[in-house]
């Protein structure tokens, strides 16, 4: 067996199941289930369909770097949607089975384990395939924490040089799992100077950049702020995006990786091995999904009620903001994070992520004590019954 699995801890659900075992809710309310990020509004029709037609194609094995127009496709999104030049399709733009897998696999391309303590930089909280993926490329995690009393900023100057000095990568995600915050220029000034100083690559993930509330207000992402500060070519920059949360398509596994041509020729070369092939039925489906727009803006519209309505609710009982992006609302407890989410589902039968299963121990902090992780997923009236409960067991103390 590979020592290094030994080093990997348990996921945030696993932990959460831990927690509620042994737990009998009340049975007299419905559950509420706020923990996990799946998108729950209806996956579009367009999308289906396409997925239908695409199923012909099933006779053939896929190629690794996926079929020319799927690869347009996601050039001429990412060139609308960022303001930035169409990648090059033939260079620049692969398709991936979903950012998850991507973002996991990319770690195994860029690290070089041959050399004294690789280290790989994140976020701190963070999506559990960041740790995963550098413990098992041959690498340490290092954590840079969200700094409350900074907005939630991380403190990029605080990692010390001779961290940085041993980095071949930093994970960072814009907006951010799970504040919403999104990054601003100077944030990626910093961080591509960091980048360019100590030679390590970026993994951008942008698998939220979709979800936020002002039409004329995209987030800033990483390929428009490399573009604006004159770095053509993104080198040293790769960007994940997904359909999961964009089109309301977790299952279909689909997604883009994008930016340096050296980067991602690398990364291709390493998928061939890994077995990585997009299915021509998923290929057919993404490719509709990616040519239309309507149904993402009609997705937003759906989120921006919910936080119009329950945002105020929420903070009203429990301190927090509304997101500039993202779906969530990460939300301060009055008490220990994973006690409150143990009661809230022991008397409410309401299920949400503790900020301290989502974070790590670092630096003299867990940066997500003392908070809990609700996801606004599910329909308007579901969701709004369930800040409703925890402002209930919030009242009751």
């Amino acid at each position: 067996m590979n020592p290094r699995l030994d080093l990997t801890r348990p996921y945030p659900f696993e932990r959460l199941r831990a927690l509620l075992a042994g737990v009998t809710p009340p049975k007299d309310r419905a559950p509420i289930n706020l923990s996990i990020g799946e998108p729950r509004h209806p996956t579009p029709r367009l999308v289906l369909d396409a997925l239908a037609a695409g199923g012909a194609g099933l006779a053939h094995y896929p190629t690794t770097i996926g079929p020319a127009p799927l690869r347009e496709a996601i050039s001429t999104w990412l060139a609308a949607r960022h303001g930035v030049p169409p990648p090059d399709p033939a260079t620049q733009v692969l398709p991936v089975l979903g950012s998850r897998e991507a973002l996991f696999a990319f770690a195994q391309t860029v690290v070089d384990a041959s050399r004294a303590a690789a280290t790989v930089v994140m976020p701190n909280p963070f999506y559990q395939i960041y740790e995963g993926a550098a413990l098992l490329a041959g690498a340490s995690p290092w954590f840079v924490n969200a700094e409350a009393d900074r907005g939630g900023r991380h403190d990029w100057d605080g990692v010390p040089a001779e961290v940085w000095a041993r980095t071949h990568l930093l994970y960072v995600c814009s907006p951010d799992n799970p504040t919403g915050r999104v990054y601003d220029l100077g944030e990626w000034r910093r961080l591509f100077a960091l980048a360019d100083r100590h030679g390590f690559v970026i993994a951008s993930d942008e698998c939220y950049s979709e979800i936020y509330f002002d039409e004329a207000r995209p987030p800033l992402g990483a390929l428009g702020a490399s573009a604006q500060l004159g770095r053509h070519g993104y080198p040293g920059l790769v960007v994940f995006g997904s359909l999961s949360k964009r089109s309301n398509a977790p299952g279909l596994r689909s997604g883009y990786v994008a930016g340096d041509a050296k980067l991602v020729a690398a990364f291709l070369r390493y998928r061939t091995y890994h077995g990585s092939a997009m299915s021509p039925a998923v290929a057919t489906a993404s490719l509709a999904a990616w040519r239309d727009e309507a149904h993402v803006i009609e997705n937003r519209a759906l989120y921006a009620a919910k936080f119009d309505r329950l945002a105020p609710r929420m903070a009203a009982v429990l301190p927090c903001e509304r997101p500039q992006a993202a779906f969530y609302l990460w939300a301060k407890t009055p008490a220990d994070d994973a006690g409150f989410a143990r009661r809230l589902y022991a008397e409410e039968h309401v299920t949400v992520l503790p900020g301290s299963f989502f974070a790590r121990d670092a630096h003299g902090a867990n940066p997500g004590a003392g908070r809990i992780r609700v996801a606004l997923v599910a329909g308007l009236e579901e969701c709004a019954e369930g800040v409703e409960r925890i402002a209930r067991l919030a009242a009751r103390g």
